[in-house]
C-alpha cells in the first residue's frame, strides 16, 4: 500500500497547482458573495455559454432573471434547467433576435411594460468571425448584433433603467478591440473586401467607445456603464475560428490551450463581478480585464471617436440623437428598412 503512497501524492499536487495556476491566469472566481433578491436582470444571449452560466449565478443570488435569446427552444430549456438548479422560480426566457431591429424593439416593450424594474443589464450576446453576412437591416452581422443590436436595446430601456437606479449595465468586450479600427467610411463592410477578423475587432472596439460615450451622458443618473474583457472562454461563439482544427492544434496545443481556457462559469465571474460587487457602486466608464480594472486602447479612448459613432449608430438604428450633429459624420449611410 506505502508504494502507492508517492505516486498519489505528487498525482494530488499536480493537480492541485494545475487548479491554482488555471485560476491565478483565468481570474477565478467573484469573490462578492452579495446578493441581488428584489432586482431584475436582462441578459441577452443567455441561453448558452458565459450568458447562461451568468443567468445561472445571478438566479442563485436571487434575482429575477430575464433571458434574452435568439433561439426560444434552447432559451426555455436552459431557464428551465437554471429554475431547477437554483430553485429560483423567477427565470424567464423571451424572445430577442440582436439582428433585427424590430424585434429588439418588440423585447425592450414588453420589458418596458411588464417590469417594474431594470436593476441589471448585461449585454452579453454576440458572434465572431463568422462568414460575411448581413442582419435583417442590412448591416454587417457582427457590428449588427455585437453592436447596433445592444445600442439599441440599451437605449430603449434607458428611462427604465434611470427610474431603477441605481442601476448597471454591462457591456461584453473583448481584448480584441485592441487591433480594432472603426472604419466610419464603410462601417458594414459595402465597398472593401470583407475581412471577418476585422470585422470582429471592430465591433468589440465599438462596444468600448460605446461604454464610455454611454457613461458620459449617464452622468448624475445614478446608472453605470463598464465593459469587460471576461477572458479567454471554452464557449460556441469560437466555433468560426478553425481552432484546433489541424492536428498539429488539437495534439500538441491543446495541452496548453486547456491551461488558459477557462469554463464558462469562470468566464461569467467578471460579468457577476460587475453587476454585485459593492465596491463597483458608483464606478462608470470602465474597461475590466476580467475583474482587473486596465485602461483600454489608444483608439478606445477617443472621445471624438465616441461621439461620431454614437450620431452614426443612433441614426442607423432609427433613434433621435441626443446632441447636435456633427461637422464630421462620414459618408451617408442608408437607414434600416421598416423602422
Amino acid at each position: 500500500m506505502s508504494r502507492y503512497i508517492l505516486p498519489i501524492s505528487v498525482f494530488g499536487t499536480v493537480a492541485g497547482s494545475a487548479v491554482l495556476i488555471k485560476n491565478r491566469v483565468t481570474g477565478g472566481r467573484c469573490p462578492s458573495k452579495a446578493g441581488i433578491k428584489g432586482k431584475t436582470v436582462v441578459i441577452t444571449g443567455a441561453n448558452t455559454g458565459i450568458g447562461k452560466e451568468t443567468a445561472r449565478e445571478l438566479a442563485s443570488r436571487g434575482g429575477r432573471i430575464i433571458m434574452g435569446c435568439r433561439d426560444m427552444e434552447k432559451c426555455e430549456e436552459a431557464a428551465s434547467e437554471i429554475r431547477g438548479k437554483t430553485l429560483n422560480p423567477h427565470v424567464y426566457a423571451c424572445q430577442l433576435d440582436l439582428a433585427s431591429m424590430k424585434s429588439i424593439r418588440e423585447f425592450a416593450e414588453r420589458i418596458n411594460q411588464e417590469e417594474k424594474s431594470v436593476d441589471i443589464l448585461i449585454n452579453n450576446a454576440g458572434v465572431m468571425r463568422c462568414p460575411a453576412g448581413k442582419t435583417e437591416d442590412g448591416f454587417d452581422m457582427q457590428l449588427g448584433v455585437n453592436h447596433l443590436g445592444h445600442f439599441l436595446l440599451t437605449n430603449l430601456l434607458l428611462e427604465k433603467l434611470k427610474d431603477s437606479a441605481p442601476s448597471r449595465v454591462i457591456n461584453l468586450s473583448s481584448l480584441a478591440h485592441i487591433v480594432g479600427k472603426i472604419d466610419f467610411d464603410d462601417l458594414n463592410w459595402e465597398r472593401k473586401k470583407f475581412d471577418t477578423k476585422q470585422a470582429y475587432c471592430q465591433s468589440k472596439l465599438a462596444n468600448v467607445l460605446f461604454t464610455r460615450e454611454l457613461a458620459k451622458r449617464l452622468e448624475g443618473t445614478g446608472v453605470t456603464v463598464n465593459a469587460v474583457h471576461p477572458g479567454v472562454v471554452a464557449t460556441d461563439l469560437g466555433r468560426h475560428t478553425g481552432l484546433h482544427q489541424s492536428q498539429f492544434s488539437s495534439t500538441v496545443l491543446s495541452p496548453f490551450f486547456s491551461m488558459l481556457v477557462k469554463s464558462p462559469e469562470l468566464g461569467a465571474q467578471p460579468s457577476v463581478f460587475l453587476a454585485v460587487a459593492e465596491e463597483m457602486a458608483g464606478v462608470t466608464g470602465r474597461y475590466y480585464d476580467v475583474m482587473t480594472e486596465k485602461e483600454p486602447a489608444p483608439q478606445a479612448l477617443d472621445d471624438v471617436a465616441a461621439r461620431r459613432l454614437w450620431e452614426i449608430s443612433s441614426r442607423l438604428v432609427g433613434l433621435q440623437a441626443n446632441t447636435p450633429p456633427q461637422a464630421t459624420t462620414g459618408p451617408t449611410e442608408p437607414e434600416p428598412a421598416g423602422n
